[in-house]
């Protein structure tokens, strides 16, 4: 187990190395991206479903369902249910597309690296672009695969939060 978890880490540290420091960036959004991901697992899972049935059972223990009043009651109980569902969500729309552009950042990093060594030599030597076209490319790969592993979370959370509101607001029926 430890030997996996130095594995892990060594490779992690090589790609800082070589990607330079946006690739820090990139992972530490990817890390924040897949805590909410995980947060929003357990939030559904475990959560929601007491906090949906506690406030059922308070809607169903109203005598009176018809008035104004109560219709205003039965929307703000929705609502509070659909705020806790969409918690982070919006964080999540904003990290997925965030990581190509840094990314992008990184890459173009890379590349005044590739245009400054070229300077300072006079000529473009192959040897001395490559580590510039490497850390760029190393930026791109890395910011696009954590992207495109978001996408997925970001689509499924956007259509359960719909989904559980239309289902909850049957529920509670007047």
């Amino acid at each position: 187990m430890l030997d996996a978890i130095k594995t892990a880490y060594d490779a992690l540290h090589n790609m800082r190395e070589l990607g330079g420091p946006v690739v820090g960036w990139i992972f530490c959004a990817c890390v924040l991206m897949w805590a909410i991901v995980i947060e929003r697992f357990w939030y559904f899972s475990r959560v929601l479903p007491h906090e949906a049935a506690g406030l059922l059972q308070e809607w169903n223990a109203r005598v009176d369902k018809l008035s104004w009043a109560s219709r205003h009651i039965r929307m703000a109980m929705i609502s509070r249910l659909n705020a806790g569902m969409s918690a982070n969500v919006q964080v999540l729309r904003v990290l997925v597309p965030m990581c190509p552009l840094l990314g992008l950042l990184g890459t173009v990093s890379g590349m005044l690296g590739v245009f400054d060594s070229m300077a300072a030599r006079g000529s473009a030597d192959a040897r001395s672009m490559a580590t510039g076209v490497s850390e760029a490319m190393i930026c791109t790969l890395s910011g696009l695969a954590v992207s495109i592993t978001g996408l997925y979370p970001v689509y499924y959370f956007r259509r359960k939060v719909r989904m559980e509101t239309e289902m909850l607001a049957d529920k509670f029926s007047y």
